[in-house]
């Protein structure tokens, strides 16, 4: 069946690698790092950013294997927690800097785009009738990073259902765990819209088309181009025709 053959009621896009596409670091990274501390704790840093990054991610993967033996098996971890394990002065931060300051963290390490394509899809998507959601492995900061990019482009978070959003930072498990689509599905089926009538899009045939298929989903690959061996992939424009919407 052809996806201009189902009626498609509502869309739930992943973030990282299919709403944001995700860049390396600005060329001055190293210097932002040390301007952060400066700026933030007014102190040089306790870690370089590469030692940073090792610190966090050894400790995010102890906290990981600690959530899978409590029989969790795709777990989530809360980033600020991590960041003041590895920092400890930051716990000395108010929230809202200590927000900030993880926030600036991020941007240092990695340069997230909204691209036109995709803002022209949400648009073409939205003014079809669609309601849109998200299911994604995410931090807090991923909210904001999202709504930047969208009001760059005159979007706004307004655009998806606070509901239909999965944020894997909320409930400390992660895609492709099938509680995520189980808890999605279910808020769909309340607001009286059937299982074959979402669609979940997404970069990942692992983490957001397979375990979107196994709950009755539709789903849509995005890659840049096609792939006749997966079907229902391809860019936004080829997910617009798919859907019979010019």
């Amino acid at each position: 069946m052809e996806l201009a053959d189902v009626n498609v009621r509502t869309v739930i896009f992943d973030v990282y690698g299919t709403l944001l596409e995700i860049g390396p670091p600005p060329v001055d990274a190293d210097a932002r790092w040390q301007q952060l501390f400066q700026e933030m704790l007014h102190a040089p840093p306790l870690l370089s950013r590469l030692d940073f990054y090792v610190a966090s991610n050894k400790l995010v993967a102890k906290r990981h294997e600690a959530s899978r033996a409590r029989g969790i098996a795709w777990p989530e971890v809360q980033w600020p927690a991590v960041v003041a394990e590895v920092l400890p002065p930051l716990r000395r931060l108010p929230r809202a800097k200590l927000d900030e300051f993880l926030y600036r963290q991020i941007q240092i390490g990695h340069t997230p785009l909204l691209s036109d394509a995709t803002v022209a899809a949400l648009r073409k998507l939205k003014a079809s009738g669609c309601l849109f959601g998200i299911a994604s492995n995410a931090q807090a900061y991923t909210l904001r990073e999202l709504e930047e990019a969208l009001v760059r482009h005159g979007l706004g978070m307004d655009l998806f259902e606070r509901d239909l959003c999965f944020w894997s930072f909320e409930h400390g498990f992660s895609k492709p765990d099938p509680h995520v689509f189980q808890i999605l599905s279910t808020r769909l089926e309340a607001r009286g819209i059937s299982r074959a009538e979402a669609l979940m899009v997404g970069d990942r045939l692992d983490n957001d088309c397979e375990p979107a298929r196994a709950f009755g989903w539709q789903t849509w690959l995005l890659k840049p181009k096609g792939d006749s061996r997966i079907p229902r992939s391809g860019n936004w424009q080829d997910l617009l025709h798919q859907l019979a919407i010019k």
